[in-house]
């Protein structure tokens, strides 16, 4: 038996049982290991199925050119498309992508015009924008636009889903994957759903994206954006294959978490995967911990191959420059909370509460910043130096509520989050940050915590 081209070999990826990153965790959890695509990534299967409905369609002709912007591997997938079929490549990457990704473009044909990161999408500079004006001025051409087009999806609800409905014998309880431009997190759930609507799906987001609030708020806010380095999930945008419905959770992993995860995997498991492989597994875990009983089977995407990023995490020096290098020795956040009293209660002020006061309240504390709330939802903060700086240029504030000059809420962490990822959040402007425990109930931290931490 043999294969016509190298794009019938997409597909049919391997289900690998975790056996030591997940020790301790109860019930049986499984990894879709999708470097085993011919691309050496899941996109493999949503490109080929965007070029073959361009085809259908009547956008894509003989000769054409297929212009996309992306992160490195929907490129590798649609540069396979196009070798196969006789087309042409011009790809956008944002700057903060590897150089392997860049270079493995080059050397399968394809043009790679890099942009800046740290732009708007509608900045003309953008990676989205660039993608577009080039395809507007290119004759015979089309742009997939993963973001937007649908056939994303389908290539999963298509393969992916149905693939790991029969390879657990439909035993499958809970899907987790990280989410980006939505297709295969919102694809897979789709099939899975539909043979088993109690099947819970855990989607995976970075800090410096919107989907977790956005799912949980129906709010998209943009102060919830700022850089981040993982590759690959969240977004700071609204992609139409992201449908929140078939999404039940979503859990945010730091970069450094993502990637010390993703190095565990390769050196306990054998797993030589991407960085975002990295952050879906320990948000993956990180929810199993609390919610998976024993019964209960939980497959997670690992969408790329570790080849990628041998510039990156897989490099020690560069782990140590970004502060990553892995550290036992650290605390983390659950570390903090179990040792607070049992009779513990996060203290917050409600927003409508009057800002004289809030300063009482500080005083007769001794703290230096509160969470602000409204309807039980945490909507602000406050804190005693911001508090002063405007009541100085305003006395007559007091009276008015703290809602007029509260802060934007604090930050919330995961539980196994390192001392030293802590410290390196607050140093970046971060006056406190939250956390929820294993009961579900928040706890706040603070600088003081840190200096507790480490003093142990």
């Amino acid at each position: 038996m043999y294969y016509n081209s190298i794009i019938e070999t997409i597909g049919n990826t391997p289900l690998v049982k975790l056996n030591k990153v997940n020790r301790g965790i109860p019930g049986t959890i499984l990894v879709k290991v999708e470097y085993f695509n011919p691309g050496n990534s899941m996109k493999d299967r949503m490109a080929i199925k965007m070029v073959e409905d361009a085809e259908k369609e009547g956008k894509l002709k003989p000769g054409g050119t297929i212009i996309e912007g992306t992160s490195g591997n929907t490129g590798m997938g649609l540069a396979l498309a196009a070798i196969s079929k006789g087309y042409k490549c011009v790809f956008t990457l944002a700057d903060k992508q590897s150089k392997e990704k860049m270079d493995i473009l080059r050397a399968m044909g394809a043009e790679v015009i890099v942009c800046p990161t740290n732009v708007s999408p509608d900045d003309p500079r953008s990676y989205y924008s660039v993608a577009k004006k080039i395809h507007e001025d290119t004759p015979n051409s089309i742009y997939p636009n993963q973001y937007d087009n649908m056939s994303n999806t389908k290539a999963h609800y298509e393969t992916t889903g149905p693939e790991i409905w029969e390879q657990t014998e439909g035993k499958i309880t809970h899907w987790a994957a990280g989410v980006g431009t939505g297709g295969s997190m919102c694809g897979t759930s789709r099939y899975l759903k539909e043979q088993n609507p109690e099947i819970r799906s855990i989607g995976i987001d970075s800090y410096g994206s919107v989907f977790k609030k956005y799912k949980e708020t129906g709010v998209f806010d943009e102060k919830e954006i700022y850089p981040y380095l993982t590759e690959g999930i969240g977004e700071d945008i609204l992609p139409k294959n992201v449908d929140f419905a078939m999404i039940d959770h979503f859990v945010k992993v730091t970069d450094k978490d993502g990637a010390i995860m993703t190095r565990r995997l390769a050196r306990e498991e054998g797993l030589f995967c991407g960085w975002s492989c990295g952050s879906a597994v320990h948000g993956a875990l990180e929810y199993a911990e609390e919610h998976l009983k024993e019964d209960d089977v939980m497959v997670i995407i690992l969408p790329d191959h570790g080849t990628r990023y041998l510039g990156k995490i897989y490099n020690d020096d560069w782990m140590k420059d970004h502060g990553f290098i892995e550290n036992n020795d650290y605390a983390t956040a659950k570390n903090i909370v179990k040792k607070r009293s049992s009779s513990y209660k996060l203290i917050s002020i409600d927003s409508d509460q009057k800002i004289g006061e809030v300063v009482k309240l500080l005083d007769e504390l001794s703290i230096s910043q509160l969470p602000v709330t409204k309807a039980g939802e945490f909507v602000g903060s406050i804190s005693d130096t911001q508090l002063l700086n405007r009541l100085v240029e305003n006395p007559e504030l007091k009276s008015k509520p703290i809602s007029e000059i509260m802060d934007n809420p604090f930050k919330f962490i995961a539980l196994n989050t390192t001392v030293d990822t802590i410290s390196s959040m607050m140093n970046h402007g971060d006056k406190a940050l939250m956390v929820l425990d294993e009961k579900n109930e928040a706890h706040i931290i603070t600088k003081q915590d840190l200096l507790m931490a480490f003093a142990d």
